[in-house]
């Protein structure tokens, strides 16, 4: 353990016993005959030194550790966390164009989180289908889905300026996800299934802050997205 040592009134009684046990002896040799002396001596010099001892013990004081500061994380972990996370939440699952396989869709890695393609064209929706308790409808890559809500398409996550997040700043990101409203804006539309509205709620602002770096990270994308169609108007998609 490390000690602070600062000098004080207890201090003062450290350095007074101190000398005290230093002139001890000779004063004792003056007041008593030569046969007492050893017995005294040692008796008086065995008490000042353990005054001694404790008030090294009591001037002393454990040195307070600081807790120390976590290192900033770099731009690069961010962007490494953010990545992770977006690859954990799903992200791609909805936000990236797929390729069918024999094994079902997979993303297209040559358009990663570009959102739902625009000019995708819809099959036929029958509307009778997809009202509360019946079939919700997804697309054949899974970025656009059609249920009693309207029909919501994936958002552009690529940071082109003009069709993606490449004008929006972090605190808007985090507005968005941690709100649920379509653009952060407070009294707009809330976000559309299937995106969680209250996903952005359970992540701390430096999680959020990482996935944002993440996205504008990434190659931008230019792909306008269709706007989301209300109930009203899913009959009328063509």
């Amino acid at each position: 353990m490390h000690y602070k040592f600062t000098f004080s009134q207890k201090h003062s009684i450290l350095l007074h016993n101190t000398i005290c046990l230093l002139v001890l002896p000779n004063y004792i040799n003056l007041l008593y005959p030569m046969k007492k002396l050893h017995k005294v001596s040692m008796l008086a010099i065995g008490f000042v030194a353990i005054q001694v001892v404790l008030s090294f013990y009591c001037c002393t004081e454990p040195e307070q550790k600081t807790a120390s500061t976590p290192p900033a994380i770099t731009k690069e972990q961010m962007i490494e966390h953010g990545k992770n996370l977006v690859m954990v939440a799903g992200c791609n699952d909805c936000h990236s164009p797929k390729i069918m396989t024999a094994q079902g869709p997979v993303v297209d890695s040559t358009r990663p989180l570009s959102g739902s393609p625009e000019g995708m064209k819809l099959p036929d929706i029958d509307c009778k289908q997809v009202t509360p308790g019946k079939w919700y409808l997804g697309s054949s890559d899974l970025t656009a889905w059609v249920g009693p809500w309207g029909i919501s398409y994936a958002a552009n996550l690529t940071p082109d300026s003009t069709t993606g997040i490449g004008g929006w700043t972090e605190e808007t990101f985090i507005k968005i996800l941690r709100s649920g409203k379509f653009m952060g804006i407070d009294a707009g539309r809330p976000i559309m299934p299937p995106m969680p509205p209250t996903w952005g709620k359970i992540l701390s602002d430096q999680d959020l802050k990482c996935m944002f770096a993440y996205l504008k990270s990434l190659t931008p994308i230019k792909n306008r997205v269709h706007d989301y169609v209300s109930p009203a108007e899913v009959a009328s998609v063509k």
